[in-house]
């Protein structure tokens, strides 16, 4: 039987079989990974192949060694980068890689633009114009300058009343003559009971204005009525509290050695630009008794009053009130014993005036 002898070709294929078949056992025998072919990449051509079709979903991209891919071949000419929007991009809050290689797209902070992105005019320096229609030139000699002295005089309560136990009236008024500084004040408040005067008296001070809101005010207090009259020296603070509280506490040294002393206090409630609610309260303290005059010590009463005026005009306001009194400790025994009432209420009407 004549046998062929193989064509050199076939044995050129079979030798490269053998030898490749063999090359990784020989590697794996020496303990040495097969090193895999380095692809050029910049030679290769993209152009024909279909990325829309590649599913790219099941692959990790952690693993992915980046740093041998060659993108200086990527041809960026081609690339419409005038549709890209950059204004939305925040590039501050990339956060970098994990240890594990994983990106989380979770802490990167995509920022839109606003749309009052655009930058605003400046405000425009200020001229000469504009200061002397800020501040005009003053006429001083069309300035009407209020004088040195003043005086005011104020009847805050002009009022009477027809209760159950008969008729009555009652004043309380306050008059000053003075500078803004320094005054003459002039005090009275008293009040008649079925035709006869239970109480009067008149106190003139000197005030010195310690702040904006408050006088030290020191004078004299003359009683007429009740008991016998007597004089009284006279100390104390007038003005205006927090919260428009206006606040009166005088203290008396009697010339017996007697001391008293007035504590008073309202507030204006404006309802209205002409209707005011006016609270009031007022107490009066001895430091001992006094038969004669019917006071004992202590406190010796507490007036409560709640005035509603009508101002008719500032200088002129007729009111209606209700004014509960009450007498204490022996102030209280003192006016039983002489048949009067040691606690009343009545409802009054009277009116406010000052000029």
């Amino acid at each position: 039987m004549k046998t062929s002898s193989p064509s050199p070709h076939r044995l050129a294929v079979a030798l490269g079989l053998a030898l490749g078949l063999a090359a990784p056992a020989w590697a794996q025998h020496e303990g040495h990974a097969a090193e895999p072919a380095k692809v050029d990449r910049s030679a290769a051509d993209h152009s024909s192949m279909d990325h829309s079709k590649m599913d790219h979903s099941s692959e990790d991209h952690s693993k992915m060694d980046h740093s041998s891919m060659d993108h200086s071949s990527t041809d960026h000419s081609s690339m419409d980068h005038s549709k890209m929007d950059h204004a939305g991009m925040d590039h501050a809050q990339h956060a970098a890689p994990a240890a594990d290689g994983k990106v989380d797209h979770a802490a990167m902070g995509h920022g839109h633009a606003s749309a009052d992105a655009a930058p605003r005019e400046p405000i425009p320096p200020v001229t000469p114009a504009d200061l002397a229609a800020a501040f005009p030139a003053i006429d001083h000699h069309a300035m009407q300058h209020a004088p040195a002295v003043n005086h005011k005089v104020t009847f805050n309560r002009l009022e009477a009343w027809d209760g159950d136990h008969g008729t009555g009236q009652a004043w309380e008024g306050i008059a000053w003559i003075g500078t803004d500084t320094d005054r003459v004040w002039l005090r009275s408040e008293g009040e008649r009971e079925g035709g006869h005067t239970e109480s009067a008296d008149l106190e003139v001070l000197y005030g010195r204005s310690v702040s904006p809101w408050w006088d030290v005010v020191a004078g004299v207090r003359h009683d007429f009525k009740p008991g016998d009259a007597r004089s009284w020296a006279a100390f104390g603070v007038q003005g205006m509290a927090p919260y428009r509280f206006e606040v009166s506490a005088t203290a008396y040294v009697g010339e017996s050695g007697q001391v008293a002393a007035n504590v008073e206090a309202e507030y204006t409630l404006r309802i209205t630009n002409r209707l005011i609610l006016q609270p009031l309260v007022e107490a009066e303290f001895s430091a001992k008794d006094e038969p004669g005059h019917g006071t004992g010590s202590g406190l010796n009463t507490v007036e409560a009053g709640l005035r509603l005026r009508y101002e008719v005009t500032r200088r002129f306001a007729p009111y209606v009130g209700v004014v509960h009194e009450r007498s204490f400790g022996d102030t209280a025994d003192y006016r039983r014993a002489e048949g009067e009432r040691s606690r009343d209420t009545r409802v009054v009407a009277g009116v406010r005036l000052w000029f």
